[in-house]
Parts: C-alpha cells; structure tokens; sequence
C-alpha cells in the first residue's frame, strides 16, 4: 500500500500531463482495496467484515475505470475521455457500489464466517451482478491494454518501456484475482489480489521515474499525425480492398467538389474518381493526371497500396498534388524558347540581310532597317525581362497596391514616353486595392495600345468596376485591334511552330493577372481598336483577398 501511495503522489505532482489524473484514480483504488482488506481481516464479527468488505468496493471499481481512461488519454485517445463517455463507462461500476453499499442479494447470496490456520475470514456466495461486474472489469481491463500493446512495436525505446511496466503492473493483480475466482488460491475467503498490489506499485514507479512517464508522452502522435491527414496542402483519400472510400481530408473533398460526410462509405467510382486509379494488380502506387471540375487546377495522383504484417493488400491510400503551377510554368518557358527562337531569329535574318545590301554600297534606308530591327530585339528583350521579373514577384509574398496610384504611375510614365497620345483614366479609384504584380501588366497593355497605334490621335481609355471582392480593369484603344492568331495563340496557352504571335506583350498580360489570381479576355472595340478586360480578386490594403473563393496564386 506504501508503494502505491508513492505511485499516486508522484502522479498526482504530473496531474497536467495527458493521463496522471487517471493513474491516480486507479492506484488510490487499489489503496482503498488494500487498506479495507486489513480493517476486513482486523474485524471479529460478521456484521463489521461484511461493512469492510461491502464497502471495499468502491477501490475496487475505481480501479478498472481509472485504468480505461488512462490508458486512452495517455496514448493521445483523449476524445474519448469526454463527460459523456466517462458517464456511460461509470454506469456499471456506480451500480455495483450501491449494491454493495445496500448489502444487495444481487452482489452476494450469502455471508458466513470461516475459521483458516487461526484466521477468522469473510466467505461470501457471489450474485448475479457479481460476475456482471467481474466480466465488465476485465473487460475495461483488456480494452485498456490493447493501446498500451500497441506503443511496445513503437519504435521509441522509452514507449516500449513505459507500456511494459505499466502492463505488468496491471496483470499481476489481475491474474492473482482471476486465481482467486477459480478456487485457485488454498485458502478460501482470502483474495490476495491487495498483495499483488505491490508488484502494481513498484511497475507504475518505474514507469514513472526510469522511464520518465509523463516526461516523454505519446498522447500527440495521434492528433499529430491526424493533423497531418487534415492540414496536408495534397488532397488524399483512403479505401479499403473492395475500393470504398473510408476516409478523406478536407483537401481532397475541395479537390471531387464535395464534402468527407458525403463520400465516407461510398464507392470510388461513384465519386470523380473511377477505380482505375487503383492497379488492378496490387502494385505499390499508380501515377496519372487528374484536373479538377472546374478545370482550372491539374494534379497529379497517386495511389499507394497499404498492406497488413502478411504483406497482404488491404486498402490504398489516394493523393492529389497539385501541379497547376509547374505545368503552367512548363508551358511559360516553352513559349519564351519558341517566342525567342523564331522572332530573335527573324530580325538576325533582317540584320544580316540589310548588312550584306550595305556592304554592297546601298542607301541610308538600309541603315534605318537595320537599326529599327535592333530596337525590335531590345524590346522583345525589355519584355522577357518583365516577364522574368514578374515571375520573381510571384514567388514573393504578393503585395496590395492602390489602383488610383498603380494606374497613375502607369500613365504618367506612357505619357513621358508617347507624349502624342492621350490616356482616359477612371478617376473614382478610392479604396480599391489589387495585386500590385498587375503594375507591368497595366502598363503593357495602355503602352501597347500606343505603340501600334499607327492613327495621328492614339487613344487608350481604362474604365474600371470593383465589386465587394472582385475589380474588373477594361483597357481599350482606337488601334488597328489584335490580329486573330495573336489571340489564338494566348488563349490557348501555347505556341506552335506554325503559330507565333509578334512578340511577348500579350504573354506577359496573360501570365501576370493568372499570377494575381485573375482571368483576361480579349476582344474588338468599335469601330476600331481591341478590348483587353482582366478580372481580379479586390484586395484588402493588408493585401488580404476579399473573395474566400479566390486569390492570388503564389
């Protein structure tokens, strides 16, 4: 009883730790058990043994119940150890100890006193509810081992320690109990169950002092890697062999559309999915490409066979990685490379061709042709490093910037350069906040409209609409209008041998409002001129989106 008492005090000096509340429970159980069974040995008459004994129950119920819970939370099972659950599991061992206390028949059918080597003891004829409670505490008793089981193939040296303590310290009493039911012990009437308390005692101070119990706790693996489950950015997915689902995180139900609550226990197939996903073969993982339902985000899935200890296929477990953005950029640098090599080569074959005419003696507008095909490939090289450094901002944290001043900046600085031309402006800008990778994109797209504007009066009007969470930006000019395979090609998303746009504007407008988590569409303004509208999320000036459904793509 010392022993015990010892445990319990150093438990009850950890009480903040997953599970000490519990093992307190339990070892001041086994104390109460220990400490009525002397005043039930001391005792000399009927009545005061049967009062001891009654009333010994309830260190004796404490003690499967205490033991449950521990074993629960300290293993990170802690949402089971709720008001409610404890309620329930309580409900047999608060029955017992009022049958016990009420001297019920139920309990014990019968009390007499036994006369053994001197000793005056207490035989009793279990009840009905006896073996009920009996049966229930072993049962809590095994329920509660099986985590404890489970932490001796952990890996973790101090786990394997602390579980084997803790369960020698719960079988010995146990077993020299289990004897006592089955007239195992030679003495009748005496249970040396409080003996063996002592071997309890001495196991749940090792736990507590060699193997640092409440030190080193596994109560967060659990949580931990549940955590991992639902946090992880890639959608994932579980199903058993016969390929329904089991399990799902909230990713990978954003990903199908849908909520976990409504494919749990469904089918593969009957989700996006089909059972091809899944080698038919048992193989350790399967890879193909999946793009969402609104088509706007790609990923790659894979699907990883989970096995048993026979090495038996049981389930497999479905992820979904993102890779939007890498084939985005993919199709960004194949676009560059054959952007680069065709016009890069087009105004080479100009030079060289104008070079040779000049060496044969030709005129000063030979010289010119060469010196506006150079400019051609300084611009042509100015745009791709826009692009460039666009694309280095985008892996940066995105910042909001005033739409009043972006687009100020922006005009002032085509004006400088076009001084000819005249810029229309929205001018009640006030509040409105987008990405301020936009600033390239805007100013690209109003000097474009110069640029190529070949009329005596360029003219480029920026009209504006913001909503509550998304600003629509429609730049519009009196030009000769983008040429139809220009727009093909951008609207595509790539270039091909056969079709090439003139240079890396158009590029360079696309990639930047996709980068700010927006869209842009192109079109004919009246009677002449295009139309380029992009749509974006309205940031906030902390550069927060305020569209939950949208925002900037890192």
């Amino acid at each position: 009883m010392a022993v015990g008492a010892t445990a319990a005090l150093l438990a009850w000096r950890e009480r903040p730790e997953p599970g000490a509340v519990p093992l307190v429970v339990m070892l001041v159980g086994q104390c109460i058990w220990s400490a009525l069974l002397v005043f039930d040995l001391e005792a000399s008459t009927l009545g005061s043994k049967v009062f001891w004994a009654n009333l010994r129950w309830i260190g004796v119920v404490a003690i499967p119940v205490g033991w449950l819970l521990f074993s629960l939370e300290y293993t990170g099972r802690d949402r089971y150890v709720q008001p409610r659950y404890v309620a329930l599991i309580s409900i047999v061992p608060a029955l017992t100890v009022v049958f016990a206390l009420a001297d019920s028949s139920l309990l014990y059918t019968d009390s007499r006193l036994v006369s053994e080597d001197g000793m005056l003891l207490l035989s009793r004829t279990p009840g009905p509810w006896f073996w009920v409670i009996a049966a229930y505490t072993y049962l809590l008793g095994l329920l509660g081992a099986v985590p404890l089981l489970g932490l001796i193939r952990d890996d973790s040296l101090p786990f394997r320690g602390q579980s084997a303590a803790l369960l020698v310290g719960i079988v010995a009493p146990w077993a020299s109990n289990l004897l006592f039911l089955l007239g195992a012990i030679p003495i009748p009437g005496l249970d040396p169950t409080p003996v063996a308390f002592s071997i309890s005692g001495v196991a749940c101070l090792g736990a507590l002092t060699r193997f640092q119990l409440f030190g080193t706790s596994p109560s967060p693996n659990p949580r931990a890697r549940r955590l991992l489950f639902e946090r992880m950015p890639d959608g994932a997915i579980v199903v058993d062999g016969h390929n329904y689902v089991v399990d799902i995180n909230e990713t990978g139900a954003a990903i199908l559309g849908t909520v976990p609550s409504a494919v749990l226990g469904s089918p593969l197939r009957e989700t996006v999915l089909d059972d091809s996903f899944v080698s038919s073969d048992g193989s350790v993982s399967v890879q193909r490409p999946f793009r969402s339902r609104d088509d706007e985000r790609l990923y790659d899935v894979t699907a990883t066979s989970i096995t048993d200890v026979h090495d038996r296929t049981i389930g497999h477990v479905i992820t979904f990685h993102d890779i939007s953005e890498h084939v985005r950029q993919q199709q960004r640098h194949e676009v560059l490379n054959r952007v680069f090599r065709h016009n890069i080569r087009t105004e080479t074959n100009v030079i060289s061709s104008y070079a040779e005419l000049l060496a044969d003696g030709a005129n000063q507008d030979v010289a010119d042709e060469i010196t506006s095909s150079a400019r051609r490939i300084e611009s042509l090289a100015t745009k791709a490093r826009e692009i460039i450094d666009v694309f280095e901002q985008s892996r940066e944290s995105v910042e909001a910037i005033s739409l009043e001043v972006l687009l100020g900046d922006v005009s002032t600085a085509v004006r400088a350069e076009y001084p000819n031309a005249r810029i229309e402006c929205e001018s009640n800008l006030d509040g409105i906040y987008v990405a301020d990778v936009l600033e390239p994109v805007l100013a690209n797209l109003v000097e474009n409209g110069i640029e190529h504007n070949t009329g005596p009066n360029p003219l480029v009007r920026i009209g504006v609409e913001a909503g509550d969470d998304r600003v629509r930006i429609r730049v519009a000019d009196n030009g000769p209008g983008i040429d139809a395979y220009e727009r093909s090609a951008v609207e595509r998303g790539t270039e091909t041998p056969l079709d090439h746009g003139s240079g890396l504007g158009l590029w360079l407008a696309k990639w930047g409002v996709e980068i700010a988590g927006g869209s842009v569409t192109f079109g004919a303004n009246e009677p002449t001129g295009s139309v380029v509208t992009i749509e974006v999320p309205a940031l906030s000036p902390s550069g927060e989106s305020n569209d939950e459904s949208n925002g900037v793509v890192p």
